[in-house]
């Protein structure tokens, strides 16, 4: 059987091919953050959280997202019991974000909802290959005039 025969292929071009398989693991990986009750950014959010105590700014920066793109994320989260936003008290201009108990058990769902969506998606990988995988993917410039991949 030829490879023509074998079903639909992308082509061989590696920004095409790139794009074929985002969009692929991207359905995924939506599919399986709707499971856990979180979109993508709110999801990042509280990856970021988990970390501990963040200023919003620093959020925002690390989400590279507008502060007012991140106060509608903040916003979704807290109404959720997901996170919560407390004046710092060495600064009471600056906000911390912190992720709560509910927004830990919720990232716990998501992160067991994700592994397995990796799990499925580099089956034929090694941990080594994964590695490697992330460090090439790193390489690449996404850095584009005028491009916002928040949108």
């Amino acid at each position: 059987m030829t490879a023509a025969q074998d079903g639909p292929h992308p082509p061989q071009r590696l920004g095409l091919l790139l794009a074929w398989h985002g969009s692929v693991t991207q359905v995924r990986m939506k599919r399986a953050l709707s499971a856990a009750g979180l979109t993508p950014r709110h999801a990042m959010t509280l990856m970021h959280l988990e970390e501990g105590p963040i200023s919003q700014r620093a959020l925002a920066d690390r989400l590279e997202v507008d502060p007012s793109v991140l106060v509608g994320i903040l916003n979704d989260l807290e109404g959720d019991g997901l996170a919560e936003r407390r004046r710092d008290p060495a600064d009471r201009r600056r906000h911390n974000v912190a992720i709560t108990e509910s927004g830990s058990t919720a990232l716990g769902r998501t992160n067991a909802a994700l592994d397995e969506v990796e799990q499925g998606l580099f089956a034929g990988f090694s941990p080594s290959d994964r590695d490697t995988l992330r460090d090439l993917l790193a390489r690449i410039d996404t850095r584009a005039d005028g491009f916002d991949c928040q949108e």
